[in-house]
């Protein structure tokens, strides 16, 4: 038996769907978003889970809650899978920033990997603090299914540090909508991407909620 690990990002805040910056704000799942939480408890609670590891923003452990409730299991709450800083751009829509920080904003998308949001962190920035947990991971179980729930732009640096993708191309080669799951597998070959950015699981009215 393999090693798994279920990349699984917190369900919908409020920023998610007004399309704003949201990164160290510590905001709280809408209505919808508890009701995708419990979506994935109900649907991926007869898997025999090895650990839950959480991000310690309120939106990841909300999302990992009702499983945890259900089975019994205790979050393990690591500071690296919180969610890129968006700095000065937080709480702000797309075209406030592009007209308060058009230079910054050219810079992070163009190159993202070296270039962050004003005052805030590099792709680089996240990759150096989340990695270390999924080396944790690693080490500590050779086999079994592993949940990791954290944030859309921090996973999508996991998993392009992964699949040997440059973390600079992350907002361009992955997504990962709101309550999605990615599932890797660590084989003789390294890490396999079986599943990307899938909502299945949820009701049809929550997997077409705009601004996921």
């Amino acid at each position: 038996m393999s090693l798994k690990i279920y990349l699984l990002r917190h369900g919908e805040t409020e920023y998610s769907q007004r399309g704003a910056y949201c990164g160290a704000l510590d905001a709280g799942l809408t209505a919808e978003g508890h009701q995708m939480a419990q979506a994935f408890a109900g649907a991926y609670r007869s898997i025999p889970w090895t650990d839950v590891y959480v991000s310690p923003m309120k939106r990841a452990i909300a999302t990992a809650k009702p499983l945890c409730d259900i089975l019994g299991l205790t979050m393990q709450l690591r500071d690296g899978l919180r969610e890129i800083s968006y700095g000065e751009w937080e709480d702000r829509e797309l075209e406030d920033v592009r007209l308060h920080h058009e230079q910054d904003y050219i810079r992070w998308l163009t190159e993202p990997a070296w270039n962050p949001p004003t005052g805030g962190e590099t792709a680089i920035q996240i990759a150096s603090r989340a990695l270390p947990i999924i080396t944790e991971i690693e080490s500590k179980f050779k086999s079994g299914n592993v949940l990791v729930v954290s944030h859309k732009a921090t996973i999508r640096i996991i998993l392009c540090s992964l699949l040997g993708i440059d973390v600079g191309r992350y907002r361009d080669r992955i997504n990962a909508p709101a309550a999605s799951i990615s599932i890797v597998k660590f084989g003789t070959y390294g890490p396999m991407l079986e599943v990307l950015g899938d909502r299945n699981y949820m009701p049809e009215h929550l997997r077409k909620r705009a601004g996921t």
